[in-house]
């Protein structure tokens, strides 16, 4: 969950026994797993102020273990164990005191946050008189509690004047914060940013790591050699792509050198898991993000014969949305007609197959290569894209002609700059899929006369 905000998960999987042993995992619901903590650490006749402070460190407590992927991104197969040695005590099948059964119910969905940080804060704690601890003492807020201290109050006494109480937050299934597919050079979107603020952070610690200039979410030269660096201090394949074990060994280290997962925790700021790209894509919309989405329908509708073609618009319409839920239906997806992360994943592998297997030279214009090109970028993929611009000045002579050597120098991001001026397109000078597919279709028209893509008749279909 560590690549966005905190929200609470609507079950929870917990070891019963230290993370090591072989003890069995148990899955129960939220606020039932609260509910047995709180029964099983704290007594039903405190003061309720004292147990609304326990329950939001404990709810907080779990929050924090879930968000950091604590035990996941160490190959564990459960969030949290059942233990205090590690964490909170939870006996399987208790039953739950109906005061703080119902407390829970009401707070199950509140948890405490450091004031400039979105992470739930880990609220140690322990019970104050068998075991003391730099965080909360259990028994210490029955004595706060009666001197009619609030719950607030009595987390500040532990805790520090900066904190807050989230509330409210919303309820959702828990989602890998690894995005299901590899990610590497040419990759784009709001994982890879993440990616590359995980790095540069990591690098304070491990100066051997490059730094990566510009975090936007596009993995260039700059994030590759970091990616590589990365794994060849930690011990693993130096081939630069982050596939799940280089992932989550990256938000290990990041969740470590930061200490998100403890009391003096560095912190992560809201600008730091803030999306630059739209995260789902649904009926209304109108983006670039649209565009490359509708982009790579057309693609596929072109080559599978249930997904339904649709028009390169940039406004998502109901047309889209058919598009879209014909998408699902054939890939085995909830039909939601909305894009979130697991239809965009499949999207770009549906995509990709077609793209590998579809060579340039059988198409009048060439597919989108499924990764972005921008400045020092080299390979075929640049070459044609030359090659369309040169053509291109011909007849727009404020767009620089560039050689074909195959190499994205300063001349040819000017050129495609150029270019998205003239067209409309956000000109950052890097050439995505909405770039790449204005590009090919002034082509077409200027070379033959008219727009022939490659997701316009293509010639045959996928039926399967």
């Amino acid at each position: 969950m560590l690549t966005g905000t905190p929200y609470i998960p609507e079950t929870i999987t917990v070891h019963l026994g230290t993370p090591d042993s072989n003890a069995p995992n148990v899955t129960v619901d939220f606020p039932s797993y609260i509910k047995n903590v709180a029964s099983s650490e704290i007594y039903p006749t405190w003061p309720e102020s004292a147990l609304r402070a326990n329950i939001y460190a404990i709810t907080s407590f779990a929050l924090n273990r879930i968000y950091t992927e604590w035990y996941r991104s160490r190959g564990y197969d459960f969030d949290i164990t059942a233990t205090t040695q590690y964490d909170q005590k939870f006996i399987n099948g208790r039953e739950y005191f109906q005061n703080i059964s119902y407390l829970v119910d009401e707070l199950f969905n509140d948890y405490v946050q450091r004031q400039g940080s979105v992470e739930p804060l880990f609220t140690a704690f322990c019970n104050g008189t068998t075991s003391t601890c730099d965080g909360l003492s259990q028994w210490g807020t029955v004595e706060l509690a009666n001197r009619g201290l609030t719950p607030y109050e009595i987390l500040q006494y532990y805790y520090g004047k900066d904190i807050n109480i989230v509330k409210n937050a919303p309820v959702k299934s828990v989602m890998p914060s690894y995005p299901g597919i590899e990610l590497k050079f040419g990759s784009a979107g709001n994982d890879v940013r993440s990616l590359q603020i995980y790095l540069n952070r990591i690098s304070a610690n491990y100066p051997a790591i490059p730094k990566i200039p510009a975090a936007d979410g596009i993995f260039d030269a700059a994030t590759e050699a970091a990616v590589r660096e990365f794994q060849r201090v930690f011990g693993l394949a130096e081939n630069g792509i982050v596939d799940q074990s280089t992932w989550y060994r990256i938000t290990y280290i990041y969740t470590s050198v930061k200490r998100i997962a403890e009391l003096n925790s560095e912190g992560v700021r809201l600008e730091e898991v803030s999306p630059t790209f739209t995260e789902d894509l649904k009926i209304g919309m109108q983006s670039d993000e649209v565009s490359m989405l509708q982009y790579y329908l057309a693609v596929i509708g072109a080559y599978y014969e249930a997904v339904q073609p649709v028009d390169v618009t940039g406004y998502f319409g109901e047309q889209t949305e058919k598009s879209v839920k014909s998408f699902q239906r054939v890939f085995g997806l909830p039909q939601t007609g909305e894009v979130d992360r697991a239809t965009r994943n499949d999207l770009y592998r549906a995509y990709q197959g077609i793209a590998e297997a579809v060579k340039p030279e059988y198409t009048a214009v060439a597919l989108y290569p499924g990764t972005v090109l921008r400045e020092g970028d080299s390979g075929s993929s640049v070459r044609i894209i030359q090659e369309y611009l040169t053509l291109i000045h011909q007849t727009y002579q404020n767009i620089p002609p560039v050689n074909n050597t195959g190499y994205f120098g300063p001349l040819t991001r000017q050129s495609v700059t150029e270019f998205q001026r003239q067209f409309g397109i956000n000109p950052t000078g890097i050439v995505g899929a909405v770039t790449w597919d204005r590009i090919a279709g002034v082509y077409s028209d200027l070379k033959y006369g008219f727009d022939k893509r490659p997701y316009q008749n293509p010639g045959y279909t996928i039926t399967g």
